[in-house]
């Protein structure tokens, strides 16, 4: 007898998220789990985890931390959870080189004792927040993944990484701009105000339709393209840097936690 595949909407709770990602269900997280904060992964070497950890200081628009695992798999902002398997999907690199995606990362990961997980705020956290004003949010409404690039903006060095900004894009009516940077300006460990407001050719954005992660995106008549600093950059910085080994969560497929989107409120 074939097992259901669990339906996962806004009212999943997170551990009913988890529990089906654990069980082999693949797809973005957006619009999952109303009122849960979400969090991007990069897990490197116990080696490289100085120079990562220096880098998401210095870069903090980009890579705010949420939590910092040493040599363990069960985050304190999600009881129970295992990273190894709790995400719908992964990416291993080798040499800064993406050789594997998959959706369980427990032989990739190997012993937990030798590496550290850093989760990384994420911008579908105040999404609620934006649809909660009246905002629209278009990607979840079309059930799609949120466009992001590559930019020409550098990130601060740090030891052995380096980088460009990588930010996701949504499209805002005009008359709601001010409103989605007043918002989403509240929640800085997730990234908090946009990085910048129309004219992606400034960033070095040459076609909005092609974006280098997630999905093409959904602009209305009268939409502005709004740009959010993203946690993708670490894997950004996977590539420039190319450590030896890391495991990233696949974009736009995060990992979610327990912890209340209200306590990201500045």
């Amino acid at each position: 007898m074939e097992t259901a595949v669990p339906v996962l909407g806004a009212s999943s709770t997170p551990a009913e998220a988890r529990a089906a990602f654990r069980s082999g269900v693949i797809r973005p997280t957006a619009g999952l789990s109303q009122g849960h904060a979400q969090a991007n992964l990069i897990t490197l070497p116990r080696t490289d985890a100085a120079d990562f950890r220096e880098f998401a200081r210095l870069n903090p628009k980009p890579c705010p931390l949420l939590d910092v695992l040493e040599g363990t798999v069960t985050p304190a902002i999600a009881s129970g959870a295992d990273l190894r398997v709790d995400l719908p999907l992964y990416r291993v690199w080798r040499d800064g080189e993406l050789v594997d995606e998959v959706s369980d990362a427990t032989k990739a990961w190997g012993d937990p004792g030798e590496l550290v997980s850093f989760l990384i705020g994420c911008s579908f956290t105040f999404e609620w927040a934006l649809l909660d004003e009246g905002i629209p949010v278009r990607h979840i409404t079309a059930d799609r993944n949120v466009p992001m690039y590559r930019t020409n903006v550098p990130c601060a060095s740090a030891g052995a990484f380096s980088s460009p900004l990588v930010v996701s894009m949504r499209g805002i009516p005009a008359d709601l701009v001010d409103e989605a940077v007043r918002v989403s300006g509240r929640y800085p460990l997730v990234h908090g105000a946009p990085v910048h407001v129309g004219s992606p050719e400034d960033l070095g954005i040459d076609d909005l339709d092609r974006p280098d992660y997630g999905d093409a995106p959904i602009l209305e008549p009268g939409d502005v393209p709004v740009f959010w600093a993203c946690g993708v950059t670490p894997q950004a910085a996977v590539v420039a840097s190319r450590p030896r080994f890391a495991i990233t969560h696949a974009p736009g497929h995060m990992f979610i936690s327990d912890v209340p989107n209200d306590r990201y409120l500045a």
